[in-house]
């Protein structure tokens, strides 16, 4: 996928002398903390957590009311990012990023949990309606747009509609968490896709039924692309 080339401009007040210039944004969403950090609600959260650990880096920089953290992926730089407000003040974060880093949002893939998605299943959308998604109501209304290329992990639904925010509020089981891992497994291979080859193919593989986790860049692999990618 070719991106266009933002540059920063001469006297920019947003970011640092010598601060790389992404040319997308990952962002995972959910509730900063470690009290929360296993919960259903973080599982953008838990695919971000994992495309650093392949890339051997920590979130540990904040800027842009986010944690960040700058990996090359496939010839391409890329800003992971978990931002640190509330999920439903997630668009505040995501609109300083977008600042700082002159990018648009079709430059700017979210993932993030969603109830309407049985357990497990990944689904890639181009842009659209937030899909009664508090995180993503907020982050259309902050930037005035929903042209976010996005990847959607299902999380299920409980039996009682009223039991929904402890549910999004609670970890998974160990039985879920089984089911999970290749999900996430699947959104890294989502983003893999859409650097590598557009928004259109991570819909027809993720979307349809040769979904196969296996497909995402395992750790020595990346490693082997990313020690070409630098040469």
């Amino acid at each position: 996928m070719r991106f266009l080339t933002h540059l920063m401009h001469r006297g920019d007040l947003h970011q640092q002398p010598g601060e790389s210039q992404p040319e997308v944004i990952v962002v995972g969403l959910g509730n900063p903390g470690t009290a929360y950090a296993q919960h259903r609600h973080n599982a953008g959260f838990q695919v971000v957590d994992r495309l650093a650990k392949r890339a051997e880096v920590s979130l540990t920089e904040h800027r842009a009311r986010s944690l960040i953290a700058a990996v090359s992926i496939l010839g391409h730089m890329v800003l992971l990012a978990q931002p640190q407000t509330w999920m439903n003040e997630s668009g505040k974060a995501v609109k300083a990023l977008l600042e700082r880093y002159h990018l648009p949002p079709a430059h700017t893939m979210l993932i993030y949990d969603d109830l309407d998605l049985p357990l497990g299943r990944v689904r890639i959308r181009p842009q659209g309606a937030p899909g009664g998604h508090h995180g993503l109501e907020s982050i259309f209304k902050e930037t005035g747009s929903q042209d976010f290329p996005r990847v959607r992990i299902g999380i299920g639904r409980p039996a009682r509609r009223e039991e929904v925010i402890d549910f999004v509020l609670s970890p998974f089981t160990p039985n879920e968490l089984r089911i999970m891992e290749p999900a996430w497994q699947r959104a890294i291979q989502a983003v893999d896709l859409w650097l590598s080859s557009g928004i259109g193919v991570v819909m027809n593989t993720i979307n349809g039924a040769s979904a196969s986790p296996e497909d995402a860049l395992q750790p020595q692999q990346y490693k082997e692309n990313s020690m070409r990618d630098n040469a």
